[in-house]
């Protein structure tokens, strides 16, 4: 299955989604998952893609955090996290949703 994580340029969120998938992943015995960081420079490369935002964590195609609504727009992503509204979901949150994703 493939896992990728859809950003955009400048995105202050983008390394450190990436590491919490690394982390998720390795929490759940995946670490030799690779996670592919694909950059979306326009609008154009939005479209036909999950895409909710930057970051978007999805798994064979799917965003794995279902509740944000597809966009073409290039701008940054909000997740709902414990700690209140954040631009990145916590390490727990993406080792469950990758859980349900069959990973």
């Amino acid at each position: 299955m493939r896992i990728e994580l859809l950003h955009i340029d400048g995105c202050p969120n983008s390394v450190e989604a990436g590491r919490r998938v690394d982390a998720a992943l390795a929490a759940l015995g995946h670490r030799d998952a690779a996670v592919h960081m694909r950059l979306l420079e326009s609008s154009a490369d939005a479209v036909g893609t999950a895409f909710a935002g930057s970051p978007t964590i999805m798994v064979g195609g799917v965003d794995i955090f279902p509740n944000g609504a597809p966009t073409s727009d290039l701008a940054c992503r909000i997740y709902s996290t414990p700690g209140g509204l954040a631009g990145l979901p916590t390490v727990d949150h993406v080792k469950d949703a990758l859980s349900n994703h069959g990973l």
